[in-house]
């Protein structure tokens, strides 16, 4: 279920020409902004910089672009 909020002009502004940038809607961008936020909170002792490509890594395995891994 969707709900309204109110958010500061100067965030929807920032999101909206990030989100350009990365060929995302605002809504969307603002989205991630939560979840890296949220993933940073939860996770105090990694870096955020680990966390992000964390976050991509599970995004790509969730959209099948995984690969088979030979040990040999």
């Amino acid at each position: 279920m969707a709900t309204s909020i109110k958010l500061p002009d100067e965030l929807v502004k920032l999101a909206k020409k990030v989100a350009a940038i990365e060929h995302r809607s605002t809504p969307k961008q603002i989205e991630l902004w939560s979840e890296i936020g949220r993933a940073v909170l939860d996770n105090p002792d990694l870096p955020p910089a680990f966390i992000l490509e964390t976050l991509h890594s599970l995004k790509e395995a969730k959209e099948g672009f995984l690969q088979d891994y030979d040990f040999d």
